[in-house]
């Protein structure tokens, strides 16, 4: 996989066509919205969606973290889909995300479906948290510098020669990084929607996530560029 770097606040970022964020010089990994036990959630409600969702993400995740053997790992809020999420893992995927976390620094950022630390296992909750000059949330301020944010799970349709195609992306400026949606069951929300368009009052860089690279175009204020470069 090729990642695409970026600079945001005077640090070296990496966007990952994984869906997550490398920062290099800290030995840290940034992902968001998990939504882990997404599917058990619904199934308690009815709706038999096949189990296999924290499975899938658990190895997205051990893939990632293989790639960039960070020191740190931030989960940017809505790692389990409710405050109950943890307490419903399997056995072996408890044991999974139990051997994932070993001997990592471990936040939680915690986010509107999981607002308390999860119990029983490593790191830190936190409403937000800083290093350097960057700061981590899971829902973007307007105005803010330096920041990494989730929650909105953002899309974006990349225009080809042959119509539109849509995919999960970052989007980013000068000042932010919006993450996409990191588990396996999570929807997507487009970056024209007025929730995003704030965050990005001039327009930003949408980066859409490719098997092996991300392919990368510009926003004026919620319009797309007439066409799409890798990044």
């Amino acid at each position: 996989m090729i990642a695409a770097p970026i600079h945001l606040a005077g640090e070296r970022l990496m966007l990952d066509p994984a869906g997550h964020v490398a920062w290099p010089a800290q030995k840290l990994l940034a992902v968001s919205d998990l939504h882990l036990e997404k599917g058990s959630h619904f199934a308690a409600r009815g709706a038999m969606l096949p189990p296999y969702d924290t499975r899938e993400t658990l190895e997205r995740l051990a893939r990632a973290l293989r790639r960039w053997r960070p020191q740190r790992l931030v989960l940017l809020g809505d790692s389990f889909h409710d405050a109950a999420g943890c307490a419903r893992l399997a056995p072996g995927d408890a044991a999974t995300l139990q051997r994932l976390l070993s001997g990592l620094e471990v936040i939680w950022v915690l986010g509107n479906h999981d607002p308390a630390a999860p119990v029983g296992l490593p790191g830190v909750a936190v409403a937000e948290w800083r290093l350097e000059r960057l700061v981590f949330r899971h829902i973007g301020q307007p105005g803010a510098t330096g920041e990494l944010s989730g929650h909105f799970h953002p899309k974006a349709t990349m225009p080809t020669r042959a119509g539109g195609v849509t995919r999960p992306c970052f989007v980013a400026d000068a000042k932010r990084v919006l993450l996409p949606a990191f588990g396996a069951y999570t929807g997507g929300l487009d970056i024209a929607d007025p929730a995003i368009g704030r965050l990005f009052p001039r327009g930003a860089r949408a980066f859409l996530l490719g098997s092996e690279r991300l392919f990368s175009f510009p926003t004026g204020p919620l319009r797309y560029a007439a066409a799409a470069l890798p990044a």
